[in-house]
């Protein structure tokens, strides 16, 4: 059995058993047309059928090809989809807010994108399945209460490298695999131009650093390069609460998220 055929397996028992524990039975995803949404949304699919809604939420900003790549994707799958465009909202705060930058308009949007995802998700009583991937979550490449919101993440331990390769075993419409990553949330966005580096360069220097343990010394003399490095482990420790639940102040003797912290399928 090859690597991606046991993660798939491994991540389908995941979501159809972390999912079900809860009572509820259907799960929503935002589909963007990028290639993290595309993967988890055919590995719902493969669990969920009929019952994951893939929600497009496009804003003035996003690309046609895009689009288009989302609405292939549901095409070659078979997915349920709809479309909730964040346009007018995101008009609105403009026109309220003249001088919002670059930053300020993506975190926006990125928000917009997750309430309007989380509504729906009320709607249809289903579970928001997130798309963000190890290599995101430790470089703190993400929006808090936005894209980094999810009631379980399936990706999120798979660097973006490997999920470019999980793409490709699952067969993901070959568009989305070949674009660069970019999550649209202005005109001409690219992840890897925020970031500086390519994935697959931070990845190779990321699992070193956090899967091997290496010292930065030790990187350092296996020939990678130290700006980058150094990028990576000031991004890894300045991003870490966005990988907490909210830190609470210690009052009681059991204190959420201190001592409190029963796995959801224990049961009194």
């Amino acid at each position: 059995m090859s690597k991606y055929s046991q993660i798939t397996d491994y991540l389908e028992h995941f979501l159809d058993n972390e999912v079900r524990k809860t009572g509820i039975l259907k799960v929503v995803i935002g589909l963007s047309g990028g290639l993290d949404s595309a993967v988890v949304a055919v590995l719902a699919q493969r669990v969920f059928k009929d019952d994951l809604l893939c929600v497009k939420m496009p804003s003035q900003y996003s690309s046609q090809s895009s689009l288009a790549d989302a609405d292939e994707l549901c095409r070659d799958f078979n997915l349920r989809s709809e479309t909730a465009s964040i346009e007018p909202m995101l008009r609105a705060y403009e026109e309220m807010n003249p001088n919002l930058n670059n930053l300020r308009k993506g975190n926006f949007s990125s928000r917009m994108r997750m309430s309007t995802i989380f509504d729906i998700s009320a709607r249809e009583n289903a579970l928001v399945l997130g798309t963000s991937n190890k290599s995101e979550l430790m470089l703190g490449y993400g929006t808090l209460n936005g894209d980094l919101a999810s009631a379980l993440n399936p990706i999120g331990d798979l660097y973006k490298s490997e999920v470019f390769e999980l793409a490709e075993y699952l067969g993901v419409t070959k568009s989305i695999i070949k674009k660069p990553p970019s999550a649209d949330l202005w005109d001409g966005q690219s992840d890897e131009d925020d970031l500086g580096y390519t994935y697959e360069k931070l990845d190779e220097v990321m699992k070193l650093y956090v899967e091997k343990r290496l010292q930065r010394s030790e990187i350092i003399r296996l020939g990678h390069d130290t700006k980058m490095l150094d990028m990576i482990i000031e991004r890894i420790f300045r991003n870490h609460f966005k990988r907490k639940m909210p830190l609470i102040a210690k009052l009681t003797s059991r204190t959420l998220n201190h001592d409190f912290n029963y796995p959801r399928d224990i049961r009194l």
